[in-house]
Parts: C-alpha cells; sequence; structure tokens
C-alpha cells in the first residue's frame, strides 16, 4: 500500500468543514494545527504590531488512490477558488509506522476494490 498526506491550510472557522467533506470522500481522520502566516499581502499593523492571519494546518494520510476524490473534496469545501481561503497540496510519504492496528482494515478495502 501506497500513503501521501494532504496538507492544507484553511482560516480555523471552515476547518471542520473540510474535514468533513474530506471524511465524506474517503479520508479516515486528520491532524490539524493552529498556525499563523502571511500571504501576498503585507499583514496589517496596530501600534507597530504585525495581525497575522490566524489558520489551520489539517493534515490528511491517505491511500494514494483516494488522493484525487479527497483533494477535490478539500477544494471544494474550503471554496479555495476565492482569493485567501486557503491551499491544498500533496506529499509523498517514504516510511510510516504506528498504523500496525489500521493495516487489515486497510488490506480488506484494497481486496474489496480488486474483486
Amino acid at each position: 500500500m501506497r500513503f501521501k498526506v494532504i496538507l492544507s491550510t484553511v482560516k480555523p472557522n471552515i476547518t471542520d468543514r473540510v474535514v468533513d467533506a474530506a471524511k465524506e470522500a474517503g479520508a479516515t481522520g486528520a491532524t490539524i494545527i493552529p498556525a499563523r502566516g502571511t500571504g501576498i499581502k503585507e499583514a496589517k499593523t496596530f501600534f507597530g504590531l504585525s495581525l497575522e492571519a490566524q489558520t489551520d494546518i489539517i493534515l490528511f494520510l491517505v491511500e494514494e488512490h483516494t488522493i484525487n476524490q479527497i483533494l477535490e473534496a478539500v477544494k471544494e469545501a474550503g471554496e479555495f477558488h476565492k482569493p485567501g481561503t486557503g491551499i491544498a497540496f500533496v506529499i509523498p510519504v517514504e516510511k510510516i509506522v504506528g498504523l500496525e492496528s489500521q493495516m487489515e482494515k486497510f488490506k480488506q478495502d484494497v481486496q474489496k476494490r480488486y474483486l
């Protein structure tokens, strides 16, 4: 089995919507990391302090064959066609440890697809 990570950055108010859409499309879970960042436009300042936009980083570890439908679901739910709403991209995964308890389910899912 091959896995990849979909990494997405979104505004905190739509994180749940993006995670729910990804799960409906086949993701089995997500890791959410609160963050802050800047984009192409300068951050606003208030009395000399930068006001950087809060964002959430969402990580989905998914089987390679599910990438397209999950990525499309993330894109739609995150409304990435609108400026400044977020991004998503895919990162290859070389090795994994810690999924031993889930590997039997993954194997069964693969067998169902090819029978």
